[in-house]
């Protein structure tokens, strides 16, 4: 483990709700967190409904404190100078296989405290523990590309940001099956988690939900920590009138050219209530243009549109990291579409899962071990690369075209390309 100068020190802390003895611990951390990514400093109730989805989320506080004395009119040493916050969820690693996963979120160093350690330590310790603890995979959203394939995280997932034109342009090849209605945006406090647990249960790459995303979704609680009264919503109801899909969104503003409605929340459980939800918005009076910022790079929308051309998708960007913890019981939580051998060498920055390991996949299912000693690799690679390809989000043969991945024998890169396909393009709907 990286040595930490001692003057600082590491605190670890749950998550505390007002009138608990860490209240106060927990609400300076939000405070740090909030100045790490440039937000407005919180209010006193903003602070005490984030704790509030913290706590629901069972979340982890780690920060990093100074233990000598600070600088005449600098922040107090009670206001941690590095935060780190996990907590624990689902990832579907495809056809339907859940694996428990570690999230990391709330990663910040103050300015002044950067490049001594601190990041480093913490999160060394805590993947660490995390694998101790028994679990196999690691996730984050990174804020910066350039940070955290050196602690072994992959890209896994991409999403885009969609600019949609309504206009008579917008003419879908979709025959309706179901029906769209609009409904109060309270009831997705309990529709919400219902719809999206049936999307999670489909969709490679998926993180199950925290706390906040029915608050959000609902206008319940914004991103400002206000109740929003702009929002509203929709609900699809499928042939057998069941609500298998939602849209929240809220109007822009006469102000914005063209008229604008922005989606906050699309969560659709069949491929008939996304296009129809789809229909729906683009049906909406006196707006012109519908914008999206979680949309997958291979959307459906585009393929069904008669004029593909309706979209404008020029963001597009890196979502889910993956970072694998246990590889034999990463690999083998997994399904497979096809049967076949690799030997696989590991390298790992962090030493958590080195090694030279035998994957074979029989009937789907996979059998790991190490490999035994002089045994020759098919494949090298670094854990970040082979947490990439773990969902299929990018081929093999072209992380071995980038020199990412090193080819001992021709055509391993292809046969991997095969072996961790998934059944649908990953896709994550839930930062954190």
């Amino acid at each position: 483990m990286p040595e930490l100068s001692e003057d600082y020190e590491i605190r670890r802390f749950d998550a505390a709700v007002q009138g608990e003895p860490g209240y106060p611990e927990a609400e300076k951390w939000v405070k740090a967190v909030s100045f790490g990514f440039h937000e407005s400093t919180r209010s006193p109730d903003h602070v005490a409904k984030s704790l509030e989805t913290y706590r629901a989320d069972q979340r982890i506080m780690t920060g990093v404190y100074q233990t000598q004395d600070v600088a005449p009119g600098s922040l107090a040493a009670d206001i941690p100078v590095a935060t780190f916050g996990t907590l624990r969820k689902t990832l579907n690693v495809g056809f339907g296989r859940m694996l428990a996963t570690h999230l990391v979120t709330a990663v910040t160093v103050r300015t002044s405290h950067r490049r001594r350690g601190l990041l480093r330590r913490m999160m060394s310790e805590d993947l660490a523990l995390a694998k101790s603890e028994g679990l196999a995979m690691a996730a984050l959203t990174a804020s910066e590309g350039s940070i955290y394939g050196r602690f072994g995280y992959g890209v896994a997932s991409f999403e885009r940001t969609v600019k949609v034109d309504t206009t008579a342009r917008f003419r879908l090849d979709h025959q309706a099956v179901g029906s769209v209605d609009v409904a109060e945006p309270k009831v997705l406090l309990e529709i919400a988690p219902e719809v999206f647990e049936r999307v999670h249960r489909l969709t490679p790459g998926s993180i199950d939900r925290q706390e906040w995303y029915r608050q959000l979704a609902s206008g319940s609680l914004g991103r400002d920590g206000k109740e929003d009264p702009a929002v509203k919503v929709a609900l699809h109801y499928g042939p057998d009138g069941d609500v298998d899909g939602y849209v929240s969104y809220k109007f822009l503003g006469w102000e914005t050219e063209p008229h604008t409605m922005h989606v906050v929340d699309l969560v659709a459980a069949t491929h008939e209530a996304y296009l129809e939800l789809w229909q729906f918005l683009a049906a909406i009076d006196l707006v012109d243009r519908i914008t999206w910022e979680e949309a997958p790079l291979d959307d459906p929308l585009t393929w069904a549109l008669a004029d593909p051309r309706c979209i404008d998708s020029s963001d597009s960007r890196d979502m889910l990291w993956l970072r694998i913890l246990d590889v034999v019981r990463a690999l083998e939580a997994r399904r497979y579409p096809g049967d076949g051998r690799l030997v696989l060498e590991v390298l790992d920055p962090l030493g958590l899962t080195a090694g030279t390991f035998t994957l074979a996949v029989s009937g789907g299912e996979a059998a790991v071990e190490r490999a035994e000693a002089g045994v020759a690799p098919d494949l090298t690679l670094d854990v970040s690369a082979l947490s990439s390809i773990f969902l299929g989000a990018v081929c093999p043969v072209t992380l071995t075209a980038a020199g990412r991945i090193r080819e001992h024998k021709h055509g391993a890169s292809l046969q991997a390309r095969g072996l961790f396909a998934v059944e649908r393009a990953a896709h994550c709907l839930t930062h954190f």
